[in-house]
């Protein structure tokens, strides 16, 4: 299979679609791959060493998008690649469709096959190509909320781990999944006073007897939320339903409640946002206030750390990228539940339910398609 990997160009997307290693493996199974002319320099791969494997490299994101049989890449397609994506073209990547009604859209027009991370589900709906950026992103939730809460960012001017006769900061985390973990953790070691909430009892049970002392668990209901909030200095919004758009746990009222400087945090923004007053940002402009909370909802919170994360992404990528390539996408679904579970939008008809419903449109089950 011809392979194409094009460089990000959404704002401060500095992640690749893969490293040299996953290319290595891809040569060594016979594709033909074609990296984009500096596509992993923001990573720290530089051309020389996709070369060095076996990659061929084009100027052009053009170049890239017209000869490939399938794209891999980090980041949903925006605007300017809309129209370089052609019919039957494999696009593996993030879509987040929910939150993106205009490339929904395009997608659908294009006639490609999109099949997308977030929605590969394992049988025991874990999300094998979700969690490792879900990971990276909640170790960063914390680290840019506690950068927030500084008082030149507009923050309340508290230091998260206090000091002696000083109380730490009070973070709350909304969900309990591996977003929500990560915040909790890495909160719990830079000293805070953290709360973590789900609707999910056993899950908060585990996370009891896992994480610090620090930690408490809080079953998750509008009541409960609204008691936290008036001594909260940092909120971590990490809650997710695949495919779908995030529920608002935290209405406009709801700020009222907070004290001035307090900071949001939305990790959920890829789906629509947890907080009823989101919108997206960008890591070079990444907070705006409303009613004197600092909102941060940077929607490629894992593009700063763009080595860790295309490694992690990589890392588990690489066996479905395999699987796809060498025995394209139909066969390839047909023996995995889990990449079935991806097709979102396949030559013009929408095969994710939650999409379609959202959108009205009409479902069409994939393995109709097979």
């Amino acid at each position: 299979m011809i392979i194409g990997i094009p460089s990000e160009i959404k704002n401060n997307e500095n992640r690749v679609g893969m490293t040299p290693a996953g290319v290595s493996v891809l040569v060594k199974h016979g594709h033909t791959v074609y990296l984009q002319k500096g596509a992993g320099e923001s990573s720290g791969f530089p051309d020389e060493e996709y070369t060095a494997v076996g990659a061929q490299i084009l100027p052009t994101i053009e170049d890239v998008y017209k000869i490939a049989e399938m794209i891999i890449k980090v980041k949903e397609p925006i605007e300017p690649e809309y129209k370089l994506i052609k019919k039957d073209q494999l696009l593996f990547t993030y879509f987040h469709f929910a939150s993106d009604e205009p490339l929904f859209n395009a997608m659908v027009k294009s006639g490609a096959v999109c099949l997308a991370y977030e929605t590969v589900q394992k049988a025991d709906r874990s999300l094998p190509l979700l969690i490792p950026m879900s990971e990276v992103a909640g170790r960063m939730a914390v680290q840019e909320g506690a950068r927030f809460l500084e008082k030149p960012q507009g923050g309340k001017g508290i230091l998260m781990g206090g000091v002696p006769g000083v109380k730490p900061a009070k973070v709350l985390v909304l969900g309990a999944g591996h977003v929500g973990f990560a915040s909790a953790l890495i909160a719990a070691g830079m000293g805070a006073d953290v709360t973590i909430t789900d609707i999910n009892l056993p899950l908060l049970r585990s996370i009891q007897n896992v994480l610090p002392q620090n930690v408490h668990t809080l079953y998750s209901t509008e009541h409960s939320i609204r008691k936290e909030l008036p001594t909260t200095d940092l909120v971590i919004g990490s809650v997710l339903i695949p495919g779908d758009k995030a529920p608002h746990l935290i209405t406009r009222d709801m700020l009222k409640l907070m004290q001035k400087g307090s900071v949001l945090v939305d990790v959920a923004i890829d789906q629509g946002g947890c907080f009823e007053t989101s919108h997206p940002t960008t890591h070079s402009e990444p907070t705006y206030v409303i009613d004197g909370i600092v909102h941060y909802a940077v929607a490629n919170i894992p593009g700063a750390v763009a080595y860790t994360s295309t490694l992690a992404l990589t890392n588990a990528t690489m066996p479905y990228a395999i699987a796809l390539a060498d025995k394209g996408w139909k066969e390839a679904c047909k023996g995995d539940d889990a990449l079935l579970k991806g097709l979102n939008v396949v030559e013009g008809k929408v095969t994710f339910k939650a999409v379609a419903d959202l959108y009205k449109k009409p479902f069409v089950d994939p393995k109709s398609l097979l």
